[in-house]
């Protein structure tokens, strides 16, 4: 399963649910893998250093016959090279091959039926796709865009050194939402099956969106024990990249911010225009109030 969808738009808690379905074993970013874990030694989801986690060195040994510089500076050169949202209606490289086929071995050498790659670039999953050889199921996260805005103009710390992440202003936000989600609206015409899933209804109806999506996704009858009402028990990960909350065990509230109702009208207003008509498509045709 591959989520695609912009950054604060709800794929991490989407991922860590999915996570706990058995059979599923969730990721993390894996198009950051190769630069923040091989490369930078960030921390996996378990809390471990990436090397020093047992679970992805046994995956890199099985895959690659161990983690080294040099492919992951060849995979981050080919991504450079092929995997650009700007790409997507002719994605055709003749290195496609052997940068989809990083990903094939790294997805494989995980032995379980179903893994799930949060790194959300529509471009990546056009290159899994157009280069064939991985059933590749897409999941299309939306969330309000005015939420979403919101979300990129705080201050969150990153959790492996306490610098600030990335902040965007309204307008910045409002046109990578449009672009992203855009260009993942292009890819059932690139042959990928496609499903979509609002941030909104899983914070609001965590087990039944799951059950539907379980279904949409052929994965028969998942338990989903550890969902209780609008709460879910989250066990340990091995997340390579993402939002802090990958780092979280335990219990954890699923609700709706909407904090965004707070900020200044002009940028809502601002939001608005930018990203309609994909915001009405969505169902996020209401004005802020």
């Amino acid at each position: 399963m591959y989520l695609g969808g912009l950054g604060r738009s709800g794929t991490t808690l989407l991922e860590r649910l999915l996570g706990e379905i058995p059979g599923v074993v969730a990721l993390g970013e894996v198009v950051h893998l190769w630069e923040r874990g091989v490369l930078a030694a960030e921390l996996c989801g378990c809390g471990r250093p990436f090397p020093a986690c047992p679970f992805w060195r046994q995956v890199g040994e099985r895959a690659f016959g161990g983690w080294t510089r040099g492919h992951a500076e060849r995979v981050l050169t080919l991504r450079r090279q092929i995997d650009r949202t700007r790409r997507i209606a002719r994605i055709h490289h003749p290195d496609l091959a052997e940068y989809a086929a990083a990903y094939r071995a790294l997805y494989a050498a995980v032995g379980a039926p179903v893994v799930v790659d949060s790194s959300k670039h529509a471009s990546l999953a056009c290159c899994l796709v157009a280069a064939g050889g991985v059933d590749v199921r897409v999941v299309h996260v939306v969330r309000d865009p005015r939420a979403v805005a919101h979300s990129w103009s705080k201050l969150v710390p990153r959790p492996e050194d306490g610098r600030p992440m990335t902040r965007w202003g309204p307008a910045r936000t409002a046109l990578h939402w449009w672009a992203q989600n855009a260009a993942l609206e292009l890819l059932p015409g690139r042959g990928a099956r496609v499903t979509r899933v609002r941030y909104e209804d899983l914070v609001a109806r965590p087990g039944s969106t799951l059950e539907a999506l379980a279904r949409e996704l052929e994965l028969g009858e998942p338990d989903l024990s550890f969902v209780e009402g609008r709460s879910a028990w989250l066990g340990p990960s091995h997340t390579a990249s993402g939002n802090p909350m990958r780092f979280h065990v335990g219990r954890v509230e699923l609700r709706r911010d909407d904090a965004w109702r707070a900020e200044p009208r002009t940028a809502r207003r601002l939001v608005d225009v930018l990203t309609w008509p994909l915001r009405a498509r969505y169902g996020y045709a209401g004005q802020a109030a």
